[in-house]
């Protein structure tokens, strides 16, 4: 399965970007959130139990994760990516929170 994180892997791998140049990607890009919203009721928390603890979320940071398991990135460059996406998510919540806020 292709995603533009796997695209940048392959990138890195056949050093086509640099690692400095996929974590600015990663420090660019929206990620998706992998985690669901808090079931309301307690139908949807039996639901929740009774489903895939960590469904597969493709473009997300699951896609950084799985490479890494499967051995195309090092140690080393899984934790410079995985500090440029927490960068990306934190800078997006700051945003969020401002945005609801409003003006003040």
């Amino acid at each position: 399965m292709s995603s533009e994180i796997t695209n940048l892997i392959v990138a890195l791998n056949s050093d086509e970007l640099s690692l400095e140049q996929v974590a600015q990607k990663f420090r660019e890009r929206s990620w998706p959130a992998t985690t669901p919203p808090t079931p309301a009721t307690q139908a949807e928390w039996e639901a929740r139990l009774m489903a895939d603890p960590d469904p597969y979320v493709p473009g997300s940071f699951d896609d950084v994760a799985a490479a890494f398991f499967r051995g195309d990135i090092t140690l080393d460059q899984y934790s410079v990516l995985s500090e440029a996406a927490a960068a990306s998510i934190n800078a997006e919540k700051k945003r969020r929170d401002a945005e609801s806020a409003g003006p003040g």
